[in-house]
């Protein structure tokens, strides 16, 4: 498997790497693309990483899994591959910018673009199998994305942790909210979006955030 990470993750995440739930997790991970369809592919696993390195991450956005359908994972929460369609949370984060923005909704579901400007499109869980939403959780992965938002919680300052929904909002528990702004509303799925998603200008708090201690907006 060519799974890779960037380097000033890697320095930051080393101890997490040496520990035995991880040792455990990686072991279960190689071993399930080795036997079955596994997404996103397996060089895509730390794709959130490889886009945004550490220094340079300004906006945390949680999730929870992969998609598990055919070519859309590939490494960033929310976010899809190139022409394929808009999953429906997708869908209503887009008109959510819309009407917090009044910008236009783009074609692509490709988050890249966010990534690039530093914003971590973290999932709880980094990998998942094939048509079966949630296989990969209570392995390993939830440890480690914990000490992911925790390094990033305690060793950076002014940064913006968004969370949709309660798994998110439980991922975000320990963050110190009098150095950094964490915006919580309910999940953009079809299923609660209706329920305080939209409306929370999460995006437009965002900008107003970082412009407030010198730091460059996202273009969402």
């Amino acid at each position: 498997m060519d799974v890779r990470i960037e380097e000033s993750w890697k320095a930051h995440l080393q101890e997490e790497f040496n520990k035995p739930y991880f040792e455990r997790l990686a072991e279960f991970v190689r071993q399930e693309y080795a036997d079955k369809t596994v997404y996103p592919p397996a060089k895509l696993i730390f794709n959130a990483f490889n886009r945004c390195p550490f220094n340079e991450v300004k906006v945390v956005i949680v999730g929870q899994d992969p998609y598990h359908e055919p070519g859309q994972a590939h490494g960033l929460c929310f976010s899809v591959t190139e022409g394929v369609p808009l999953p429906p949370s997708l869908q209503n984060i887009y008109k959510e910018i819309e009407q917090d923005l009044r910008k236009q909704i783009p074609r692509s579901g490709n988050l890249d673009r966010w990534a690039t400007q530093g914003v971590l499109l973290l999932n709880a869980t980094l990998t998942v199998q094939a048509h079966r939403a949630g296989s990969h959780q209570r392995k390993g992965w939830e440890e480690f994305t914990d000490a992911v938002i925790h390094h990033l919680a305690t060793q950076r300052e002014h940064l913006v942790f968004i969370l949709w929904g309660a798994y998110a909002q439980r991922k975000g528990e320990t963050i110190d909210a009098n150095r950094h702004l964490i915006l919580k509303s309910a999940h953009p799925s079809p299923l609660s979006a209706h329920r305080g998603f939209f409306g929370n200008r999460h995006f437009s708090r965002t900008n107003d955030y970082l412009k407030a201690h010198g730091i460059p907006p996202i273009n969402w």
